[in-house]
């Protein structure tokens, strides 16, 4: 039971990076992993981890996408669209020297940032650059939201599979 316990708060963990642009899915299925190799005997099966493994793909699909999407959506280019997904990258990397939340605000940012840049680049108009970067801005927020709730999907999946 204790080794349930340490997979819960490793898990715990690897869902508060989530905010934060950190790779908390991927976090997640290594901890199931290592639950794997380490408690042969236990629920988890390397089924199991292949399975969460595909959850984290998806999660990582649907960040880049929606953020994309919104941008189109709003209006933007795809110029618009990949400016959003490499300034959110950028942003988190480079990041706020704010505790805990400066990765979270530096990745909307750098999400608002890349799409505004994009689409002022491809000739459009201040104002639909902005309302493309505030689509972005949004999508970003809207797959963050997904890919936290896939987070706690892929952390439930495998603590009951450990208890099993």
């Amino acid at each position: 039971m204790t080794a349930v316990i340490l997979l819960a708060v490793a898990l715990l963990g690897a869902l508060l990076m989530l905010p934060l642009g950190l790779p908390g899915t991927w976090t997640m299925v290594a901890a199931g992993l290592v639950y794997r190799l380490a408690i042969p005997a236990g629920g988890i099966r390397f089924a199991t981890v292949a399975e969460v493994a595909a959850l984290a793909v998806v999660a990582e699909l649907l960040e880049l996408s929606v953020t994309a999407r919104y941008a189109r959506r709003y209006g933007g280019s795809r110029r618009a669209a990949w400016g959003a997904v490499i300034g959110g990258f950028v942003g988190v990397i480079v990041g706020v020297p704010v505790p805990i939340i400066g990765p979270v605000i530096a990745g909307l940012l750098g999400t608002f940032l890349g799409a505004l840049i994009g689409e002022l680049e491809s000739g459009a108009p201040h104002l639909t650059a902005a309302r493309a970067a505030i689509g972005a801005l949004l999508g970003r927020v809207a797959a963050s939201t997904m890919k936290v709730a896939i987070g706690v999907a892929i952390a439930a999946w495998l603590v009951v599979a450990a208890i099993r």
